[in-house]
């Protein structure tokens, strides 16, 4: 079996880049998407991504948190580094009104201006939503059927998903799903349709049991994708290529 880790932040990961990779590889992890989050990270997320070509690939976004500093000129930046071969999606895009690190309207026109820019460019979008599933989803129709994208580490509510698979997105499971407090999350997983789901880590963040109290990393996207595949009554194997297919339809710039 060969996985896909749709979404983890190698740049941010203790145990350093070389040795993620490679333990994700002897864990069966193929391919592994590094998420830009902010400026400054940017370069770093690129230049991994390039060392590491094909095995891993990068996104360029600017995450609600920094939303504050969302200037034109990065956007600028963004948009002309989408062509290369190693950018697969805008992300990390959104919005969070749990920790507002950003003032709601700033993370609003960041969110915008970055949608706008993965219409432009032709790639979907990698987004992050926690407290702000009505503006998520308000924002979203307006680039229906123009943009589309996955809902990265999804905790949120049966409607949310719902409205989100209606307009086109995906959803992304992360090791939430295996979290004692997450059984309304499972039940929400039991209705994702199998050519909608994708599988994450958000390393260095939520290890999933029975990898919890150590810190995240890309060979861990096993243990979720298990959890996932007995809640949605499938094997393991099924789930694997599952998923594979839905990130190769969903990111077509990831070369197999």
């Amino acid at each position: 079996m060969e996985w896909i880790d749709v979404h983890a932040h190698l740049n941010m990961l203790e145990e350093g880049v070389e040795a993620a990779i490679e333990n994700a590889r002897q864990a069966g992890v193929k391919k592994i998407v590094t998420i830009g989050t902010e400026p400054g990270d940017h370069p770093i997320v690129l230049e991994i991504a390039r060392k590491h070509y094909p095995n891993v690939f990068c996104t360029l976004g600017v995450h609600p948190h920094d939303g504050k500093v969302y200037t034109p000129e990065i956007g600028r930046y963004i948009e002309e580094h989408a062509k290369d071969p190693v950018v697969v999606a805008i992300g990390e895009i959104g919005l969070d009104y749990y920790y507002n690190q950003s003032p709601k309207e700033e993370q609003i026109e960041a969110f915008r201006a970055q949608l706008a820019i993965a219409e432009r460019v032709g790639l979907p979008v990698e987004i992050h939503t926690r407290d702000a599933e009505e503006d998520t989803i308000r924002v979203l129709k307006e680039f229906k059927g123009r943009v589309k994208g996955i809902i990265h580490c999804f905790t949120g509510t049966r409607w949310l998903a719902e409205q989100a698979l209606d307009l086109g997105f995906n959803i992304s499971i992360s090791g939430v799903v295996t979290f004692r407090n997450a059984d309304d999350l499972r039940e929400t997983v039991k209705m994702l349709p199998l050519d909608r789901i994708h599988v994450e880590t958000d390393a260095p963040f939520l290890a999933p049991i029975p990898m919890r109290g150590k810190k995240n990393t890309p060979a861990f996207v096993v243990h979720t994708a298990k959890f996932v595949a007995d809640l949605k009554g499938v094997t393991v194997e099924e789930l694997c290529e599952q998923t594979r297919k839905n990130a190769l339809a969903m990111f077509p710039k990831i070369q197999w």
